[in-house]
């Protein structure tokens, strides 16, 4: 294979004996006596020598002049004797006011070049022209003054113009520019040429484009007002002063006639009154026709000799440097339209694409009363002015900023030091271009203030400008006075946060009473903060949810603007809620995670043996009688049904998951977290995107969370669990029918019952035996299954004496420690053995005690107060009898994921939220979520069947 490389060359690395030659992109030697021209891209004559031929100069031939005649023609084709002297190129010169005559007026070679002087007298008043070729009219400045074409001392010539030395002329002005990024203050060769002379003709003569050229070379300067008063933008100000008698321009006291309007005053006090004092005389709709949506900007420009150039739109990019498409583009003046664009661009673009700076008085059009096109000036904030050396728009005071009108968007000119042709030194950009839009509060009419312009530029010290880039951006930002909303919501987090202290102080006096404690020591302190941390997380979520969808209803179904959506740094506090949000409900989900996995339990076995069987003694050798054993497989079987629902939910979290990213991200709920007016769920892909609302974000994702969730329980309670299978009601039901009791200890000396008792006194039999017993019961052929006579109830929240916790625990060390006391257990007895007989003393001891066979340590069955389901709490407290308390909603699932949804759901929504905060991703945070539910339920499945096992004594190798 060929290689297809080839050098780089440039016209630059050439020399001055070769040129560039574009057909090979390769540099070529020049002939004989030649040397590169001045483009690169040819040869010329050395100096002393004519062309004979010439083929566009690729192909020159080159012949020495005689001795007599050593000058050139101007078009190098011909010898000539010069009297006067040479250039350096070669040709001939003439003094000044003198023009070069070769040829005669019929086009004839003279022998010897003539110096003709232009004729300066009154009737004439000519001069050379730049290039020395022709007599022309003088600058009518030398004719007014002088009366000839000489500027001779006392007048004053600068600029190519010439003044009377009189009183009253603006001092003489300082040509330098200040770079203070860089901290140079450059000689700028443009204004060396025209600061003086443009000062001087706007100030005698009133001339327009002198005025101009004026206020432009200080706008250059960034409109800084120094303490010295010959700069560019002292000198303006020494004219604005003087002229006060001229009048001013459209009764606008800070337009003087013939000048430029660069200021709107320096009083204190006077930006707040420009920008809030007069409201934009029309108003704006999101939903209307194209004049009510659209803001349309409309800039005078000027180049920088002061020449008015045309009247244009703003649409099309003016303002925007980073390239893109006209639909893009144009969307920045779509009115709700949060608009933002950023690249980096390379200097050297920079210097072809703006060599020549252009200069923007913009306004906003608009429609008056009478049907007449008006004006709005719209102000500038500049924030690199400098007043008395301070920079003192770069504050939040809007009371201490100065406004500006004019600005323009890349100055490549006054950093020229000495040649006006060559590259500059430094170069000023507009790196960053903010138009922003605000909102008239309590107006419901689309009603704003006027326009504000923030522009910030970034000083370049020109290297290497094909490897040096400047990153640029421009921006459009609507923003209202948030005030009112924060004050809002500090009141509802206030107020909220003091009914979860009350809440949490429930909370914890109804766990003290459930502990049977009632000492406030540390460990009352702790548990108040716990429920506190759940509680203010749930204050931060109302808060952070109604918040978000406030803005999600009211922004983006509002016709008649009436909100503006905060901007991103008015969202940190709403951030920062979500993150305290998010902090606490973890803390309180571990705190839940915790708590279920140490509550003891223990499944009551009401089975008795069924006769005798013959059993020999080990040791004896004898034959006894024995009670026939009761089968352990109905407790391992209920063991693993709860087992099995540990960790169920009330809705499904793959099926949440799913469809929360189904809607955000295909059916394109997303698209409602722009920052636009357009509450469309489908976008072009060519039209522009808005950058995304955190609060939006938040507003959309947690509105689909919570109605999916909503659904899902709705649908799981109405449809599911009445005609599939409600698990939580079958497990009691299973319990019945295996005749087995859950006794469940949540807090010390509170938990739940599940009265398993089997109303046909045995469940160890065969298949015909328990058909017929369930048919017994489907016909009331036997009594009801409830713990009561003739009552139905089996799920009871319990409130155990003290007494009573007393002795389960007594009882309840052996299972724990595998070995207990020898008043219990026989000394000489495997681990095993005792394991099994410190259950059998347990299953007795629960089975007596719910029979009422011991009257010290008896309960009672009652309803709860309306009041205490509210608020959670008992208030009796049981001293000398238990309390059984009628549940009628299985409330044992509080132990169990089942009943603690809320909390989950909530933990969950969090977690995503947090993860899409800070990734942007609604897929990312989808997957990180379901992650998360399946790390949680994977723990809290395999520590639940631990502390099952260690606390029931079912083998752990059997739950499966």
């Amino acid at each position: 294979a060929r290689g297809f490389a080839v050098p780089l060359q440039r016209p630059a690395d050439c020399g001055a004996d070769r040129y560039f030659d574009s057909s090979r992109l390769a540099c070529a030697p020049c002939g004989a006596h030649q040397r590169q021209s001045a483009g690169g891209g040819s040869c010329v004559c050395e100096p002393g020598y004519r062309m004979v031929s010439s083929n566009d100069g690729f192909s020159v031939t080159c012949e020495k002049c005689p001795e007599n005649m050593s000058g050139v023609t101007q078009d190098g084709w011909n010898c000539i004797t010069c009297p006067k002297g040479l250039t350096s190129k070669g040709n001939c010169k003439c003094p000044n006011n003198e023009i070069l005559v070769e040829r005669s007026t019929d086009g004839v070679l003279l022998d010897e070049a003539l110096c003709i002087r232009c004729n300066g007298s009154e009737q004439s008043f000519s001069a050379s022209d730049a290039s020395g070729s022709r007599c022309v009219r003088c600058e009518k400045t030398f004719v007014q003054v002088s009366k000839s074409c000489d500027c001779n001392s006392p007048n004053i010539l600068t600029g190519g113009l010439c003044f009377l030395p009189r009183e009253g002329l603006p001092p003489k002005g300082v040509a330098a520019v200040r770079f203070a990024q860089l901290g140079i203050t450059l000689t700028s060769a443009w204004f060396l040429k025209n600061l003086q002379s443009s000062a001087f003709a706007c100030w005698l003569y009133s001339n327009l484009t002198a005025c101009q050229a004026l206020g432009n070379m200080c706008v250059m300067n960034m409109n800084s007002l120094s303490s010295s008063s010959t700069d560019a933008c002292g000198l303006f100000q020494y004219i604005f002063v003087s002229t006060a008698r001229v009048g001013i321009v459209h009764s606008i006291p800070y337009w003087r006639h013939n000048l430029p309007w660069l200021y709107y005053g320096d009083q204190p006090g006077l930006a707040s009154q420009v920008l809030e004092k007069n409201n934009f005389p029309t108003t704006f709709t999101f939903k209307g026709t194209d004049k009510d949506v659209k803001l349309k900007f409309i800039a005078a420009s000027f180049d920088a000799a002061g020449n008015f150039l045309k009247w244009q739109s703003l649409e099309g990019g003016i303002l925007q440097l980073c390239p893109d498409t006209q639909t893009k583009l144009n969307a920045a003046y779509v009115f709700g339209t949060t608009y933002q664009q950023s690249c980096k661009i390379p200097v050297s673009k920079i210097l072809l694409d703006f060599a020549h700076p252009v200069f923007y008085d913009v306004f906003l059009e608009y429609n008056g009363g009478n049907g007449q096109q008006h004006l709005w000036a719209v102000p500038v904030l500049n924030l690199n002015l400098q007043y008395k050396e301070k920079f003192v728009n770069q504050g939040s005071n809007m009371n201490n900023w100065l406004l500006t009108r004019r600005f323009f968007l890349v100055d490549a000119l006054s950093g020229k030091e000495n040649d006006l042709g060559k590259l500059p030194r430094v170069i000023r950009i507009a790196s960053k271009i903010t138009i922003s839009i605000r909102l008239v509060s309590h107006m419901q009419r689309g009603t704003i203030y006027p326009p504000l312009i923030t522009v910030a530029y970034t000083d370049v010290l020109i290297q290497n400008p094909e490897t040096q880039s400047v990153m640029v951006s421009f921006a459009v930002s609507y923003e209202m006075n948030q005030s009112e909303a924060q004050i809002q919501t500090d009141i509802a987090l206030g107020v909220l946060g003091g009914l979860a202290v009350l809440w949490s102080l429930l909370k914890t006096a109804g766990w003290k009473r459930r502990t049977g404690s009632s000492i406030i020591d540390l460990q009352t302190v702790f548990r108040f903060l716990l429920f506190y941390a759940g509680d203010l997380a749930n204050v931060f979520f109302i808060i952070t949810v109604g918040t978000g969808i406030y803005w999600l209803i009211f922004f983006k179904a509002q016709q008649f603007v009436s909100v503006f959506l905060p901007l991103p740094s008015q969202e940190e506090d709403f951030v920062t809620y979500i993150a305290c949000a998010f902090s606490l409900k973890a803390l309180q989900f571990l705190h839940l995670l915790v708590s279920q996995l140490a509550v003891d339990i223990f499944f009551i076995d009401w089975e008795r043996p069924k006769g005798k069987v013959l059993k020999a003694v080990e040791g004896e050798g004898v034959i006894k009688s024995a009670a026939a054993p009761v089968s352990i497989w109905r407790t391992y079987f209920i063991a693993n049904e709860w087992n099995e629902i540990q960790t169920m939910r009330k809705i499904n979290p793959l099926f949440q998951v799913l469809a929360v990213l189904f809607f955000l991200e295909v059916v394109g709920f997303s698209n409602l977290a722009l920052m636009d007016a357009s509450s469309s769920l489908t976008r072009s892909s060519e039209s522009y995107m808005a950058p995304w609302s955190r609060i939006l974000r938040f507003g959309v994702s947690a509105a689909l969370w919570i109605t999916i969730a909503i659904l899902q329980v709705i649908f799981f309670a109405v449809i599911y669990e009445r005609f599939v299978e409600d698990k939580i009601s079958q497990f009691v039901d299973l319990c019945c029918v295996s005749n087995i009791s859950v006794f469940l200890l949540s807090h010390h000396c509170f938990g739940h019952y599940i009265h398993g008792r089997s109303v046909h006194g045995h469940a160890d039999t065969n298949m015909e035996e328990m058909n017929m017993n369930l048919k017994r019961e489907a016909a009331n052929l036997c009594s009801q299954r409830g713990l009561l006579p003739n009552t139905d109830g089996q799920t009871f929240q319990i409130s155990i004496s003290r007494k009573m916790r007393l002795h389960y625990d007594w009882i309840h060390e052996t299972l724990t420690r595998k070995r207990g006391p020898a008043r219990l257990l026989d000394s000489s007895a495997n681990t095993s053995e005792q394991s099994t007989r410190a259950y059998n003393a347990m299953n007795k001891f629960l089975s007596s005690f719910i029979d009422h066979v011991h009257k010290e340590m008896d309960y009672i069955v009652k309803d709860k107060l309306l009041l205490e389901r509210l608020l959670g709490m008992e208030f009796m407290e049981p001293i000398e009898k238990s309390i059984f308390y009628n549940d009628e909603g299985h409330s044992f699932s509080d132990v169990l994921y089942y009943g603690n949804e809320t909390t989950l759901l909530i933990f969950d929504i969090l977690f995503f939220s947090v993860v899409d905060l800070a990734s942007q991703s609604f897929v990312l945070a989808a997957v990180l979520t379901y992650l998360q539910q399946e790390v949680f339920r994977f723990i809290r499945n395999a520590l639940g069947q631990k502390n099952l096992a260690s606390k029931t004594l079912v083998d752990q190798r059997f739950l499966i």
